[in-house]
């Protein structure tokens, strides 16, 4: 596949890229969804939050996703990397691994983000199954449950009230200096709420499913589930290699509509949000998707003479 000329690349596969990937098929644009196939959500069951497919797994909502995609032959997938980005607005050149090429007016990042891994035996196994890091997604299953909160500093002051919405029987494992304020703390004493600041030596499960949290110094916690803090990374370093601003968060800097400040680039989903929820995702797709097409459609309005 070589040399492909399009209107846009939208480089990532998941809610924001697909839900994107639809608003500019309608727009009847000729667009590349490129897209590897490591989704961050593999691990995760079932997708929630997201009306009429709450419960769906991430697969099955990304084939449903494809199928009513495909109703517009103006987008086609590809299974690959994107390794290299060239050109200006108007004229991106395109690279990947497999050594397909691409050309397009504009450029949509929706990389997600990956994980980086956590120092904590045990936690993989249960990543997923029994342990997450977003209550809107994976609260209700755990509501009332015994909950080990992995987190510590302002992240667990935002995190504990939020969290105690579902349950109230929580405890708190900073896995290390707790990072607080002597006012933080008496906040969280008053709300009658255990904290150990102990490192974590495991995390006990059985199929997955978490049975106890065991401490360093000896301290065991029994509990039903987790939420964790994750360490997290944007899925590629793309958006900083070709100049895009990067805020202190660690994602993609972007305006309302999902502009960056490259000219002709946007970005939506995780990668330009703390807000890490399939349908918040697939809203900024369809956003930035908007906003691609009221660009390119102007671009080609000021050119009346030349082929669209």
């Amino acid at each position: 596949m070589k040399n492909q000329q399009l209107d846009a690349v939208i480089i990532g596969g998941g809610p924001a890229g697909l839900n994107a990937a639809l608003v500019l098929g309608r727009a009847r644009k000729n667009v590349a969804v490129i897209d590897e196939g490591r989704p961050r959500n593999a691990v995760t069951r079932k997708t929630h939050g997201f009306l009429t497919r709450d419960g769906v797994s991430p697969s099955e909502f990304r084939q449903i996703a494809k199928e009513e995609i495909s109703a517009y032959p103006s987008v086609f997938f590809v299974a690959d990397t994107v390794v290299s980005i060239a050109g200006t607005d108007g004229h991106f050149q395109i690279a990947t691994a497999l050594g397909n090429t691409f050309t397009c007016k504009k450029l949509l990042f929706a990389l997600g983000m990956r994980d980086r891994p956590l120092d904590i035996p045990g936690l993989a196994e249960v990543y997923g199954k029994s342990a997450f890091v977003c209550p809107y997604c994976d609260g209700w299953e755990l509501r009332d449950e015994p909950l080990v909160i992995i987190n510590k500093g302002e992240e667990l002051m935002h995190f504990a009230p939020v969290i105690s919405g579902w349950t109230n029987r929580f405890t708190i494992c900073t896995n290390g200096p707790d990072e607080l304020t002597d006012a933080q703390r008496e906040e969280l004493q008053l709300h009658q709420v255990p904290m150990f600041d102990s490192p974590i030596q495991r995390i006990d499960a059985s199929d997955g499913i978490v049975r106890q949290v065991v401490l360093e110094d000896g301290t065991t916690i029994p509990c039903r589930g987790i939420f964790f803090k994750p360490d997290l990374v944007i899925g590629s370093d793309l958006p900083r290699a070709i100049g895009c601003h990067i805020t202190e968060m660690g994602t993609v800097a972007i305006d309302n509509m999902g502009k960056t400040n490259i000219p002709g680039v946007y970005s939506a989903g995780d990668a330009a949000s703390r807000m890490h929820q399939a349908i918040a995702a697939a809203s900024m797709g369809a956003l930035a998707a908007a906003a691609m097409n009221n660009e390119l459609n102007a671009e080609a309005w000021r050119k009346p003479n030349e082929h669209v």
